[in-house]
């Protein structure tokens, strides 16, 4: 059996952080940052710009976002920015750690509606850490509830949420209600 390099593992599975300004290294544009990992893999420059250009606007931004610095979007658009970057190597798995959770809900749905836009046309799968349950039960498919690092339920989110079995998951569940 062949060993697969880190390369082909990184370029199957990307990651978007809870803060995105924090992902971003403050003294490069967005622009910059999302053609890295192009730049990475041996485009030209004018490749890089062109697909930066395309992965601004899949997620919703403008070409003149690539100029900004991440201190100079708001927090939705700078997670756009971040999913754009994630999105540049064309993974088949995105892992979302409580992507949403530091945005206002409006920005919330605005990033979820995206997220899913772009799981279907990117026939992408999705692993959204999140400790929003109702976020989790509308975006869902499949839901782990994991306790000390160890799976205690899993199953469909309206499933676990209105018939929770293990003990943490209804006290997780009764905390919001």
């Amino acid at each position: 059996m062949l060993k697969k390099s880190p390369l082909e593992f990184y370029n199957k599975i990307q990651m978007v952080f809870q803060n995105p300004n924090e992902s971003f290294n403050p003294r490069k544009t967005l622009g910059y940052a999302i053609g890295e990992p192009l730049r990475n893999r041996g485009l030209s420059s004018a490749d890089v710009d062109a697909k930066v250009v395309e992965l601004l606007e899949k997620v919703g931004l403008t070409s003149d976002f690539a100029q900004k610095y991440p201190h100079q979007v708001s927090g939705g658009q700078c997670q756009r920015a971040a999913i754009a970057r994630a999105l540049a190597v064309e993974p088949s798995i995105l892992v979302c750690d409580e992507a949403t959770s530091a945005l206002d809900v409006t920005v919330q749905k605005q990033i979820i509606e995206l997220l899913d836009s772009l799981r279907q046309s990117k026939d992408l799968s999705i692993v959204f850490i999140c400790h929003n349950l109702a976020l989790v039960q509308s975006f869902c498919d499949r839901v782990i509830v994991l306790y000390d690092g160890q799976i205690v339920e899993e199953g469909e989110p309206d499933n676990i949420i209105m018939n929770p079995k293990a003990e943490y998951t209804r006290l997780l569940v009764d905390s919001i209600l």
